[in-house]
């Protein structure tokens, strides 16, 4: 797999841009570790879907209720900490006790806002944006978007535009405007566990929300949320960062306790990739799993393997390979260390006066542009180049017909 090699060494080791990282890891680092160098060489021999990737991510709102230490929040400063409107606290805790983790030096020069489903100019990016990136699914972000009141319209709009709609939740608010949105037609819900019990999550809060008694009532939260959309006829998912090898045992709970309706996903720790990745593989290894499918997007740095339980369950490393942007190549952060997650896709932002923008990376906010700049750009163009050139290569290194 040499073609397209990236210009750069990950953990000593030359990387490909077309596959996960993971795939780069040498085997001297993964023999200590039992099974897990069969298990990178198994997905590596794993059958490979191919896929373009046609989403948008929208951030409709930036309340949240929980306050996450490692939260990016979409690479925009929390809302409620610079109530002026002049961005006072970027890359620190405020008094909400929030924190967006890359604004501290991400060039961002916004506030975020709340998207209005009744603003024309809602639609009007929807659109606009559909037409110029060729684009299918709008995948809803925040802050947590089922504190946002007006959620079923936004997704009815967004329907109405031609998407189909999906969403990121950490389960917050229960039940609560879960079915509305179903019935006009939100399809997924990716819900973001932080942690499977009140003590994991109360530990990832800041230090003073630290309060067992208030993350366990997040929890049960979070179960109602998942069997209310499920119930629903919401396809639903976990995302669970495993970022150490003692993380193993939220896992297995969240395998054993939660709605077996869940499509499970394990995520690396981007800030502690290695050891994230070999301690994945270990509980992997450990749990019997067996890889059935390596699933890559042309044009996003999205990746997966999904593996098969022995008790008739999948589960799925969600893994990042390094796509870039032509935009990316004299960036200063271009390189395995410092770039966290690659070109990851289209973020549509509104700001707090109403002006809708259009992101192409959280450590490079200073990219950001108005709707009508960017439909105009060199950068809409990089990114449908980008699409179609790695779909066309990956399909010709992968030998597969989608």
């Amino acid at each position: 797999m040499s073609e397209g090699n990236f210009e750069a060494e990950y953990q000593g080791t030359s990387i490909d841009k077309f596959v996960p990282l993971s795939w780069a890891l040498s085997s001297e680092m993964l023999d200590s570790y039992p099974g897990v160098a069969e298990l990178v060489e198994a997905e590596k021999a794993a059958p490979v879907e191919v896929m373009r990737d046609l989403s948008l991510r929208a951030k409709i709102i930036d309340s949240c209720g929980l306050t996450c230490t490692f939260c990016h929040n979409e690479g925009t400063p929390v809302a409620v900490d610079n109530p002026s409107g002049e961005i006072a606290i970027r890359g620190i805790t405020g008094r909400s006790g929030r924190i967006s983790v890359f604004s501290a030096d991400n060039g961002v020069d916004f506030i975020p806002g709340r998207m209005d489903p009744d603003d024309a100019n809602y639609e009007r990016s929807l659109s606009l944006l559909r037409r110029t990136l060729d684009l299918n699914e709008l995948h809803l972000t925040g802050g947590e978007p089922t504190l946002h009141t007006k959620l079923s319209e936004i997704v009815q709009v967004a329907r109405d535009a031609g998407y189909s709609v999906s969403m990121t939740s950490n389960g917050e608010m229960g039940g609560r405007r879960i079915e509305e949105a179903a019935r006009n037609g939100l399809s997924k819900i990716n819900f973001s566990i932080f942690g499977t019990t009140p003590e994991e999550l109360a530990a990832v809060q800041n230090e003073r929300f630290q309060d067992t008694v208030l993350a366990g009532k997040k929890i049960s939260a979070l179960h109602e949320s998942i069997g209310e959309a499920a119930e629903a006829g919401i396809k639903v998912a976990a995302n669970l960062v495993m970022s150490r090898p003692d993380h193993q045992e939220r896992v297995i709970r969240l395998i054993d306790d939660f709605d077996p309706r869940l499509d499970l996903r394990v995520l690396p720790d981007l800030s502690n990739t290695q050891e994230s990745a070999i301690a994945i593989y270990s509980l992997l290894a450990q749990l019997g799993a067996k890889p059935i499918v390596a699933q890559v997007e042309a044009g996003s740095s999205n990746a997966r393997v999904r593996y098969a339980l022995p008790n008739g369950r999948t589960i799925a490393f969600k893994q990042i390979r390094p796509a870039r942007l032509e935009e990316c190549g004299d960036c200063s952060l271009n390189n395995p260390e410092d770039c966290m997650e690659g070109f990851y896709g289209t973020r549509l932002y509104v700001d707090k006066y109403g002006g809708y923008k259009v992101g192409v990376c959280l450590q490079r906010m200073d990219l950001v542009s108005s709707i009508d700049e960017f439909a105009e750009s060199d950068l809409s163009r990089q990114i449908l180049e980008l699409r179609e050139t790695e779909y066309t290569k990956m399909q010709t290194l992968y030998k597969r017909e989608q």
